[in-house]
């Protein structure tokens, strides 16, 4: 975990988490504190659920058993075992680890519902779970066990154990321990669940908004990257830039497209290559192939996916996510809200975006290459056409992934499956939906710095003509960590040192186009 910015401080509870938030606390190691009107909120909720633990009335949660067990009473002296019981059955994940930044993501979003005062928890188990995020412990978490209904169960049940001191974690450097050593390492006493508090740690959707939000943070930079990769190849293979003109974008008043057509004529400014062949006595060619022509159309519409993504996530920031909750007149009442179907659509819908994207850079890639269509650029961009291969293979590893993401494409939201005795008999997949998008974005990247290290090769290959000042300075960046034209040589690991550029946004911000670091607000 990087602690770049642990000494930014996100409150709780005061108002919803901005995305930034989350992205700081989980990615970043940012502190967190609960505000004091929410403790407030917390223990009038409590006093409420403590008086209805009294009631010989039966109440779901707080008397009862759960799922397709409600309708059995559990006697006062039993419901310390039962909350216990909840949350050791339901800790039954399997799989590799998640993520660490996914569970502190899923660990601050469960704290902000906890936090709101609709869960009916003590104060304690609040201030807990921001002293384990604040100690930089990390309940394991394993990738399989989510149906994305009646909450994130399996992964929220082991975050709940670890705070109970049961189950594995590792510590702020990543060394795995017994959650009982680790929590008594930062005087953080182990919480005894009492009634309400074990469904109310576990009944959320905390799991998959995260990874939401992560995937939206690192898409916003992405999409940028897309445009100047574009512009890469558009101006290496000797196309035109008079199609991204404001007033043909105009003529279509899509939001992205408006925002991608504008990325690519600041790319594009200026540039000696594009002007070199304006004239049409010297370029015959009435219009571009669709992947570069085409570009501001296919990257707009991901970014208004990803806009109706954010809408859908900020809303969720604003949700009191449990079952049951505690209404603001003091009503304890079951409900719905647990289900994941408004989270795993847009992460279905991101999944697509994001395989049409890397698809369209695959395609501009593999025009590069091609001499039938590259416009006097050699085989595969070889030095020496017959003995070297160039960049043949590079397109082929784009291929497979992008391949690979029109698998990932296939939504998951559609698949419910019925569980818990045929009470839970819909259920949404988006924690599923999530974790292959996840893995969506990370071929993205790869896709991308492929086509960023064909194109910086093509763009050295049109000398003693220079690209512009936007592009250049990508071609030049890229060879920091990736040579020029030349014989072959072993070639993956600049394909990884270009990932990395794109990853982090270096493309993006080397080409003057990027948005702030925390684009999401």
């Amino acid at each position: 975990m990087s602690l770049e910015h642990a000494a930014t401080l996100v409150t709780v509870g005061a108002a919803p988490l901005r995305p930034a938030d989350v992205v700081a606390v989980a990615r970043h190691g940012a502190r967190v504190d609960v505000a004091p009107e929410a403790l407030t909120r917390v223990a009038a909720a409590r006093a409420l659920v403590e008086g209805l633990a009294d009631d010989p009335e039966p109440h779901y949660g707080i008397s009862t058993g759960f799922g397709a067990l409600a309708t059995t009473f559990i006697a006062p002296q039993r419901r310390m075992q039962l909350q216990a019981s909840l949350i050791r059955s339901h800790a039954a994940g399997t799989g590799p680890e998640v993520e660490r930044e996914v569970v502190r993501a899923l660990m601050l979003l469960r704290l902000q519902t906890l936090a709101t005062g609709h869960t009916g928890v003590r104060e304690y188990a609040v201030a807990t779970y921001a002293a384990m995020l604040n100690a930089g412990i990390t309940p394991i978490v394993r990738e399989y066990g989510s149906l994305g209904c009646s909450g994130d169960l399996a992964p929220l049940s082991h975050v709940a154990l670890a705070a109970m001191g049961e189950g594995r974690v590792r510590d702020a450097d990543g060394v795995e321990l017994d959650a009982a050593d680790a929590l008594a390492a930062a005087s953080i006493v182990p919480l005894v669940l009492r009634e309400k508090e074990g469904l109310a740690l576990i009944n959320g959707t905390d799991g998959m908004l995260g990874m939401l939000l992560l995937a939206l943070h690192d898409l916003s930079m992405l999409l940028d990257t897309a445009d100047v990769a574009a512009a890469m190849s558009v101006e290496s293979q000797l196309g035109t830039d008079a199609v991204f003109a404001a007033d043909l974008q105009a003529l279509r008043p899509q939001v992205g497209q408006a925002v991608s057509a504008s990325n690519l004529r600041t790319a594009l400014a200026g540039s000696p290559i594009v002007a070199s062949h304006r004239d049409p006595a010297v370029c015959t060619r009435v219009q571009d192939a669709y992947s570069l022509r085409c570009s501001p159309q296919v990257h707009g519409a991901a970014r208004d996916t990803a806009d109706h993504a954010l809408l859908i996530a900020s809303r969720e920031l604003a949700a009191a996510v449990d079952n049951p909750v505690i209404t603001d007149d003091g009503r304890v009442e079951s409900n719905g809200n647990f289900h994941g179907a408004p989270v795993a659509y847009v992460l279905d819908f991101l999944a697509i975006a994001v395989a049409d994207v890397a698809s369209i850079s695959e395609r501009r890639t593999d025009r590069a290459l091609d001499p039938a269509r590259s416009h006097g650029l050699p085989p595969f961009l070889a030095d020496e056409v017959g003995v070297d291969s160039g960049f043949m293979i590079a397109q082929y590893a784009a291929a497979g992934i992008v391949s690979e993401l029109k698998r990932l494409a296939v939504p998951a939201s559609v698949d419910s499956i019925p569980s818990s005795g045929m009470q839970e008999d819909h259920v949404s997949m988006g924690w599923a939906a999530a974790r292959k998008l996840r893995r969506a974005i990370d071929g993205l990247s790869r896709v991308l710095a492929i086509e960023v290290l064909t194109a910086a090769r093509a763009l050295d290959l049109r000398a003693p003509l220079q690209p512009a000042a936007a592009t250049g300075a990508v071609r030049d960046l890229v060879r920091t960590v990736a040579g020029g034209p030349g014989p072959d040589r072993f070639l993956s690991p600049e394909m990884e040192a270009v990932t990395v550029l794109v990853a982090s946004g270096a493309v993006a911000a080397a080409a003057g186009i990027s948005r702030d670091s925390e684009p999401l607000t």
